[in-house]
């Protein structure tokens, strides 16, 4: 028989397939409405038709692997309008095929083999995005899954995991604004963590594709705060989608940027193993994030969605609004029962929080929760948050 790896033999089933099994079973009890998938529906660009087509030329040509210098300069010039932070476009920034291609490679071409003569370790929020377990697992470092819950503000207490552990970390994943509560780091939060990352050093890969929908106050940077307080650019690693931000999660375009000597290992290993983005696709990603009007359109429309959902589950004890992101994380007392009670009795669909998360010895901190995702046009959303509420409440 052909062997297979075994690193990858104890990966659960992903989210959504295992939504597939719980739900597809059994009928719906209405109209099917979606809410358990984040896929941004708000209107794209206007301008982006009129972009590509004036670029299709660049089709019958190898794409340049880090990004033009158009793209690159664009990344630069928003970086600079968001967090008022410089960075050189050639030697701190590179294109990426959608945030999850970094967030993945990153961790191959940083995390090194052997930490004080042992095997390393990777932090990672608990729940998270699926990729990073992935990531460490393939570029040989054990995951340490470190709650996230109501009790640390949604976001991991990296700093209490025991010093025989941090000292054998070399990557600290976190995701700010988070998937799925929506809580935001502080600027302290990130000067806390980038303080740790010295002391004990390790990489922070901060995965921020959430950064432009909030209400209140834009989150803060992980490099931007990196910067104020002096640290090694190379200590942090951000990660930027215009999944999210711009209502494209389609194109796959998004970047990395770091310190430059962090940018040229991530560089070498793009020019091998790669998929630059299209030539008029980084033409039209250097249109879209010169342009902030319909970021800010976009992210007006989540607002009054946040007051909406406010307003639904006022009188719900445990209810945390959202501070960013676009997903409600909602109490319930087991996310699985929950979600099947209400397909079979509404059809809305939703994800089972520990669908999201793994069990640790205190427990799964997904499992008293659904994530709902807000991307439904406000009225269809509407419904389906009172249908949520009149069913499970």
């Amino acid at each position: 028989d052909m062997e297979f790896p075994e690193r990858f033999s104890n990966l659960p089933p992903y989210a959504f397939p295992r939504l597939r099994d719980l739900l597809d079973s059994h009928p719906a009890g209405g109209p099917v409405l979606h809410m358990s998938i984040g896929e941004p529906k708000h209107p794209m660009p206007e301008f982006l038709g009129a972009a590509l087509a004036e670029s299709t030329a660049a089709f019958a040509s190898y794409p340049d692997n880090n990004g033009t210098p158009e793209l690159l300069g664009a990344i630069a010039d928003w970086l600079k309008r968001r967090y008022k932070t410089t960075l050189n476009p050639a030697t701190q920034i590179m294109a990426l095929n959608g945030s999850r291609e970094g967030l993945f490679n990153c961790c191959l071409a940083l995390s090194p083999e052997q930490k004080h003569g042992r095997r390393p370790r990777a932090l990672i929020p608990n729940p998270f995005y699926q990729v990073y377990a992935v990531a460490a697992v393939t570029a040989g470092a054990d995951p340490v899954f470190v709650p996230a819950r109501a009790d640390t503000g949604f976001l991991p207490d990296y700093a209490a995991v025991p010093a025989s552990v941090l000292n054998d970390v070399t990557v600290a994943y976190i995701c700010s604004p988070s998937n799925p509560q929506g809580a935001v780091a502080s600027r302290d939060y990130w000067a806390d963590l980038i303080a740790l990352a010295e002391k004990y050093d390790f990489r922070i890969f901060a995965d921020e594709c959430y950064s432009e929908v909030y209400r209140g106050d834009a989150p803060a940077g992980a490099l931007q705060v990196a910067v104020d307080v002096g640290a090694d650019p190379d200590r942090v690693v951000i990660f930027h989608s215009l999944s999210k931000r711009s209502n494209l999660p389609g194109m796959r375009s998004g970047f990395v940027a770091s310190g430059p000597r962090n940018m040229t290992a991530i560089k070498t290993l793009r020019a091998y193993s790669g998929a630059p983005l299209p030539g008029p696709i980084q033409h039209v990603s250097a249109r879209v994030w010169a342009d902030e009007a319909h970021v800010e359109h976009s992210r007006a429309l989540y607002v009054e969605k946040f007051v909406i959902a406010d307003s639904i589950f006022a009188g719900l004890d445990d209810y945390a609004p959202p501070q960013a992101g676009f997903f409600l994380w909602l109490p319930v007392e087991d996310g699985e029962q929950a979600a099947l009670q209400l397909w079979r009795e509404t059809g809305v669909r939703v994800l089972p929080g520990k669908y999201l998360s793994r069990p640790t010895p205190d427990g799964d901190p997904g499992e008293g929760y659904i994530r709902v995702a807000l991307v439904a046009e406000k009225d269809e959303m509407t419904d389906g948050l009172r249908k949520i509420r009149d069913c499970l409440y």
